[in-house]
């Protein structure tokens, strides 16, 4: 059980204010049946180090560098986090675990990484095809949310202004609405800013909560906003809460995209130990 376990180390990591325990478990401290429960105590504030979900490094099949499971942080797991996947690639490489160019896979699908610096790319899984569309009104504010999978589940909307968006409650409400059942959807509220530039908050499912930021988010809405026309080029810069930007680049027709990458800086904050009381309620 999780409460005799001995200490164990950890890594803080920043993507745009997006942020994750990343754990190295390679030689297996954390069993995966405790993992999920683990991610939970390890992301609560005040008690735990505080975080939007965690991170578990580990051995992966030989066509890849290592494998990697991302954990929210109520402690539901999810296929994929493009910053997380980020920072895991930084970490692995700084740790010796993969070189600069490396793959690893994730629930999703495997994904290829670049390392340089602080700046690292990651190339997403296969992408699908935008999943339709559905209105959705709350409260009195009616809005068209586009649906599309970038390794989780998106509903995107497209706003005049995103400064007056309550994201917590249009978010929350949306992502509990009957049109996503039953496993809900993360929701991206986007304002088209340029020719290639959108501003983008998301409501994260499984985090609760507006993130400051969110690389599958971010993803799906430059791709919508590019199948819509409502960006040019294949490179769309993406501002975030966090105040940094994140850039989608992709190969191919933007409905159907051959590759896509997801590109930004991380920040390597802190590593430390945890000891058993994190186990305590």
């Amino acid at each position: 059980m999780a409460q005799s376990m001995e200490k164990f180390s950890f890594h803080k990591y920043s993507g745009h204010g997006n942020d994750f325990v990343i754990i190295d478990n390679w030689n297996g401290p954390i069993p995966d049946a405790e993992q999920s429960l683990v991610s939970r105590l390890l992301s609560r504030p005040k008690y735990g180090i505080g975080a939007d979900g965690v991170v578990f490094i580990g051995v992966g099949p030989d066509e890849v560098d290592f494998a990697v499971r991302f954990f929210n942080s109520d402690g539901s797991e999810a296929d994929m986090c493009g910053n997380a996947s980020r920072c895991a690639a930084h970490l692995a490489h700084i740790l010796n675990i993969a070189p600069a160019n490396m793959a690893f896979k994730t629930k999703a699908g495997v994904v290829e990484s670049t390392v340089k610096e602080k700046q690292v790319s990651v190339q997403l899984p296969k992408i699908s095809r935008p999943e339709g569309a559905a209105l959705v009104e709350v409260e009195g504010f009616s809005q068209t949310y586009y649906r599309i999978n970038t390794g989780v589940s998106h509903a995107v909307a497209f706003v005049d202004d995103i400064e007056a968006i309550n994201v917590g409650k249009y978010g929350r409400a949306v992502r509990y609405h009957s049109s996503f059942s039953p496993d809900g959807a993360n929701v991206d509220f986007v304002q088209v800013v340029g020719d290639n530039v959108l501003t983008v908050r998301t409501y994260e499912r499984g985090v609760e909560a507006e993130t400051l930021a969110c690389g599958t988010g971010v993803t799906a809405s430059a791709l919508l906003a590019a199948s819509q026309g409502l960006v040019k080029g294949s490179s769309v810069v993406c501002h975030t809460r966090g105040g940094e930007d994140l850039t989608v680049r992709y190969e191919g027709p933007p409905e159907a995209p051959e590759k896509v990458f997801l590109e930004g800086a991380v920040r390597y904050i802190f590593s430390g130990q945890v000891g058993p009381d994190i186990f305590k309620k």
